[in-house]
């Protein structure tokens, strides 16, 4: 299949985009490269630099790569950030995104692979989250990524657009040969904080909060691979043949850690201590986070190659002690 992915030179689109070459698929990218690496895209892989916005641009490359179906990625995705600048959100997350909708469907491309996130949950009355609770987001992050998965169910009926929601929880890892990995700029994903504080390259890792209503204290949360993520986007694509197919899957590995335990676990794979420093907890932290990913197991056939944190982070650590600049790319973000 020929499938664009939005995104595909970030994080978890860019490792989707090796999954989908090692299914026997032909990915096509398309990127602005404000958050994404052009380093992260083999360069056997089409791509295309290119805002969504650009309705024109977008449907060119719709029509020029033949493309059956589109994995949207191109999100921005920083929690806090949303509630200082929630236009920001509002403008990308939701309004780009209408733009490319439309350049699919004037390319009569209906077939879509959206990640979607557990945010879109808020705090959750009961744990683990199941696919049929309520969605009351509390941020515009969370927000913008429920207002999506309302215009695609309008779609569907409207336009026989045939789709799937991907909510996943925490995305970690890396490519298990090295290649590929997480370059974030601000970083705030605990793992690579950890490992760069364990390297010296940070200073000591925050622990918000050690008074959580949790065995050790501190919050928990559900740490799924990167590559177990993408091979269910993958996953999803045969379910998607019949016009106005609307799908939602949590993807998680249903194990939380809590952060101690992530941070123990780094140390154990790097070998020496992770220097701390006590901090106060964020404000919207819920105490425990983790998903019931029975429906897209048995659905999907999704089997988690990576189900604990040791796993994840030894990949993790992989990438981030052997890359010290990331890509080497950094760039004024806007």
């Amino acid at each position: 299949m020929n499938a664009l992915v939005v995104g595909g030179a970030g994080y978890i689109g860019s490792h989707c985009v090796r999954q989908l070459s090692a299914a026997g698929h032909r990915p096509v990218v398309l990127d602005n490269l404000v958050y994404g690496h052009r380093g992260a895209v083999a360069p056997d892989v089409p791509f295309h630099e290119a805002d969504l916005g650009d309705e024109a641009a977008v449907r060119a490359v719709l029509t020029r790569e033949r493309i059956e179906l589109v994995m949207h990625f191109a999100a921005y995705c920083y929690v806090g950030e949303s509630v200082t600048d929630p236009l920001k959100y509002y403008l990308n997350n939701v309004g780009a995104t209408l733009h490319l909708l439309k350049a699919m469907l004037d390319a009569g491309v209906r077939k879509f692979v959206f990640s979607s996130t557990c945010a879109t949950y808020g705090m959750p009355a009961a744990l683990p989250l199941v696919e049929t609770m309520p969605q009351h987001p509390i941020n515009p992050y969370g927000q913008t990524k429920l207002d999506v998965e309302n215009i695609l169910k309008a779609l569907a009926a409207a336009h026989g657009l045939s789709f799937a929601a991907l909510r996943y929880f925490n995305a970690a890892g890396a490519a298990e040969d090295g290649a590929i990995g997480e370059d974030h700029d601000p970083e705030t994903h605990l793992i690579p904080l950890a490992i760069d504080a364990a390297l010296g390259r940070r200073p000591p890792l925050r622990l918000f909060g050690a008074d959580y209503p949790t065995p050790d204290g501190t919050c928990l949360r559900d740490y799924v691979h990167v590559d177990d993520l993408s091979r269910a986007h993958i996953a999803v694509f045969g379910r998607l043949a019949t016009p106005g197919t609307g799908l939602f899957y949590n993807l998680g590995t249903g194990r939380p850690s809590s952060n101690r335990e992530v941070i123990r676990a780094v140390e154990r794979i790097a070998g020496r201590k992770v220097p701390l420093v006590a901090a106060l907890r964020r404000a919207g932290d819920p105490p425990a986070l983790y998903a019931d990913s029975t429906l897209a197991q048995r659905e999907l056939g999704w089997k988690i190659k990576f189900p604990d944190i040791e796993s994840i982070i030894a990949t993790a650590w992989q990438w981030h002690s052997t890359h010290p600049h990331g890509y080497g790319d950094r760039k004024p973000k806007p």
